[in-house]
Formats: structure tokens, sequence, C-alpha cells
């Protein structure tokens, strides 16, 4: 009998819900809809409630390899600590990601698909739908899930549904891209279009099966890659090179859509319709779509006040967003932007990355908070040779032995114990108490107790980058982002 692998597919950056979502920690990392869970951990407990004859294994995990310590943290945050980790050593698209999954799941395993990204309000509509689609998987059908749509959208690609069969599933006719809003109504009409929702249930021997005839290149690109991968930590680390000479290309057009003109493969695709509350969350009209909203249509998260304000989206992360006389409007707060825009082109937001990007801002890929494996740092201040960081150390958590080039670092504890080492000396400090870290002397930073360390850290110096680094030992295997000898140890 089959098992289930629930296959999380985790990358993306989620550049149209910026200001939260950023390149460095982009939205699936997020809480959005208000239950104090992220997108991902949402998604890794999503499966909770499928009928217990279908047995599921650890699940799988394909994400950027930048983000590997923040996803296995939150995993490990919802007991989750036997998922197999694949980091990608550059996005190539979900069909590669699905295809390394593949490749370190059980042979006959039943691999289910999960973007990391998605909202569903009702997950026990899944749960049904998992169980329609099991058998059909089981016995090598590729099983895609439509959502039934209740409104012409123009921004999603439908399926037309095929003859019915005995499990509840379809066959499928035809697949349509992003139509026209006239086209949409058409669809909705017919009632034989379902969206497109990007969640796919296959064996993994049937997939490699499909991929071997569909996509050979692609297949032989993740297979060496995979063979010459190798373990770091908990992570798996497909060869970077060889995985980079892979075609990149989305599930649906690499495979899905070639599966019923190509009969002769032996793996039928079917499509099971889907009514869970479903959103992409591809925009912030789409996070309006699916929050609760008061009589006048706002929704709201964080600290807001509306007045003669409807059909608004106020999302505050630190401070009040009043809001006056507004219609249709977002209107995003984080502690380094503030976006407002139209709520019909909340879509266009990508071209706010991009401007920032052209710009070289650091704002378009990073927070002022940045989360490390050991914790997280904020730069609340900064001018000309100096910078401000608030610092907070995970219980038993360490930062690397390093040295710094171009600057100095004074480091008061504000709470909890911290164990320092300074050139050969190791020492405690408590609360109240603090040190002085002169420019090119070798150090490190450690919470030897129970409770998160909290530091207050001034910088002094000519330089303050982040690059101006060289890291000697580190417990999460993360090498230094200068290229400079010190010492005689290469920093990479």
């Amino acid at each position: 009998m089959p098992k289930l692998t629930p296959v999380i597919l985790c990358g993306g950056s989620g550049t149209r819900l910026w200001p939260l979502s950023r390149e460095h920690h982009p939205k699936q990392f997020l809480s959005l809809v208000g239950d104090g869970q992220s997108m991902l951990q949402n998604t890794a407990m999503r499966l909770q409630g499928v009928h217990s004859e279908i047995v599921q294994t650890s699940p799988v995990l394909v994400c950027n390899a930048d983000h590997r310590f923040l996803a296995a943290q939150q995993l490990q945050e919802q007991g989750i600590t036997d998922a197999k980790l694949v980091l990608e050593p550059a996005g190539k698209n979900t069909a590669p990601a699905l295809t390394l999954a593949a490749l370190v799941a059980e042979p006959g395993a039943v691999l289910l698909a999960m973007p990391a990204d998605h909202v569903m309000t009702r997950p026990e509509q899944l749960h049904r739908a998992v169980e329609a689609a099991w058998p059909l998987a089981s016995e090598g059908a590729m099983v895609t899930f439509g959502i039934v749509a209740n409104r012409p959208e123009t921004g999603y690609g439908y399926i037309q549904k095929g003859a019915a069969d005995s499990y509840g599933a379809f066959g499928i006719e035809s697949f349509a891209e992003k139509p026209t809003l006239e086209l949409a109504e058409q669809y909705l009409r017919s009632g034989q279009y379902l969206w497109n929702s990007g969640l796919f249930m296959v064996r993994a021997d049937q997939w490699l099966k499909a991929m071997a005839a569909l996509q050979p290149t692609m297949l032989q690109a993740c297979e060496q890659a995979m063979a010459q991968s190798s373990r770091d930590m908990d992570f798996i680390r497909p060869h970077a090179e060889l995985f980079g000479a892979c075609p990149a290309d989305s599930i649906d057009y690499a495979v899905m859509e070639k599966l019923p003109v190509r009969s002769e493969l032996g793996v039928p695709a079917r499509v099971v319709p889907l009514d869970a509350g479903w959103s992409d969350l591809g925009a912030w009209d789409a996070l309006w779509d699916v929050l609760p909203r008061d009589a006048q249509g706002n929704a709201g998260s964080g600290e807001t006040l509306a007045i003669d304000t409807n059909n608004s989206l106020l999302f505050s992360e630190s401070r009040l967003i009043a809001a006056v006389g507004l219609d249709n409007v977002v209107v995003v707060e984080t502690a380094d932007a503030v976006l407002v825009a139209d709520k019909s082109r909340t879509q266009d937001v990508k071209k706010v990355v991009a401007a920032l990007k052209a710009q070289n801002r650091t704002m378009a890929s990073a927070h002022r908070k940045v989360h490390r494996p050991w914790g997280w740092y904020d730069s609340i201040d900064s001018g000309s040779r100096f910078q401000v960081k608030r610092i907070v150390v995970n219980p038993g958590a360490q930062l690397s032995l390093q040295m710094h080039h171009h600057r100095a670092e004074h480091w008061i504890v504000v709470k909890g114990t911290a164990q320092v080492t300074k050139g050969e000396e190791t020492f405690l400090l408590g609360e109240n108490e603090s040190t002085f870290i002169p420019l090119g002397h070798i150090h490190r930073l450690a919470n030897p107790g129970m409770l998160p360390l909290e530091i207050i850290e001034v910088q002094s110096g000519s330089y303050l980058g982040e690059d101006d680094i060289v890291r000697f030992e580190d417990p999460y295997g993360r090498g230094s982002p200068t290229s400079s000898s010190v010492l005689g140890k290469k920093t990479i």
C-alpha cells in the first residue's frame, strides 16, 4: 500500500506583497491571516484530519537555500523534526522542484505537491478532495485539484472538465490560459471550468516516468544533481552547477497539460473539484478577500482606525494607521516602508520592487529586522560611522566565531545572560553589563541560558556593511560573506 508524502514547494519571493514580503523573508514565512501561524506552518499542518487509512510519511520541503534555517525553524515550531529539506541552488520553477522531491521520496510514495504560500479557510474540504484523489493517484493517475470558481477571475488559468468517474473526479478536456473578463464570464456560466490551483497528487515513479518521456533534459539534470548532492546538517543540497543546467518550467506546462493528449504514457490526467476557501494570496487585494471585514468592507491587521473609509485593507506592523475618507485602497505599514495603493492596482506593486532594485535600495529584498539561524537583529538607528542594533539570541544558540576589519562593537546586555568570547578570554555578562570588542579582535556571542538573550550593539567604524564578517567557526555551516584571507583561514 503506497504512503502519502506531502511535498511543500517553498520557493518564490512574493514581490506583489511588498513591503511585508521581501526576497530574504517572503510571504510563505509570514503570518498574514491573523492566526499567528506562517503560511508555511499552515501548509505543513493542512493534512491533519485526512482519513487515517491514508498513511502519511514525513514531508519533503523544497526551498531556496537562503531560506533553509527559517524553514527548518518554522517546521520545528510545529513539532515537525523529520522533514527532508531539499535546497534548490537556484529557482527553476515547480517542475524541477517536484522532480527533486520525487528523487528523495520512496519510489512508490504518492506525492501531494502543495505550494507553501496558499490559504485554505476550509481545510476539511481539502481532506475530502485528497481522499477522493487517493485511489486514482495510487493506481497511477496524475491528479490536479481544480478550484470551484465563484467569480469571473482573469488572474488564474482554467481547467475544462471532461467526463466524471465513480470517484468524484473528472477527466480533463483542456487547459486554458488566463482569460479576458468576457471569456471568464462564459467559463463561469458554463459550469464546466475550474481554476487551476497548482496542487497536484501523483505517485513518485509515475511522475519520473512522465518526466522521462516529456522533459528528459530536465529529469537528467535533476538526477545528476541529486547523484552528486551533499548533506549539510539536516539539509540535502543538490549539486549547484549540475542543477544550474536544468531548464525552468512549471508542473502545468512541463507535464500536466500534455498528459490528456499523451495517453500512451500510461499516466492518465484527472481533476478533482475543490471548494476549500482557497487563495494563492498573489497580491494585497487577495488578502483583503480572505480576511474578515467590517460593515464598511474594511479588513485590517494591527493597530488601525478607519473613519468614512470603505472596502479597504489597512495592515499595520508597528504603528497606528488612521484612514479618513478613503475608498478601495490598500495601506501597508512596516518599520521601514509604507505602501499606499489603489486596491485594483495591487498587481503593480511588483513594479515598486523593480524600481527599488534599480536604485540598489536594500529594502527591495530585506527588512530592517533580519532573521538569522541564531535569532534576529533589528537595525534601529544609523548614521555616518555608527549603527545601533537590537540583537536577540535564542536559548542555547550562538553566533559564529568572527572578526571585523572595519568596525568595533560595544555590547550592552538588556535581558538574559551573555557568554562572550573575546580573543583568548571567555566570560559571562548579566543584565546592564557591557563589553567592548575592538576592531580586528576575534569574538563570539552566545546565549547559555533558557530564555532569549537581548543586547544592544553599537557599531562604530569606517564601514558597517554585513559583508565585513570573517567567520572562523560557525555551528550553522555558513562561510564568510567576504573573499579575503585572514590569519591563514580562507573565507567564502
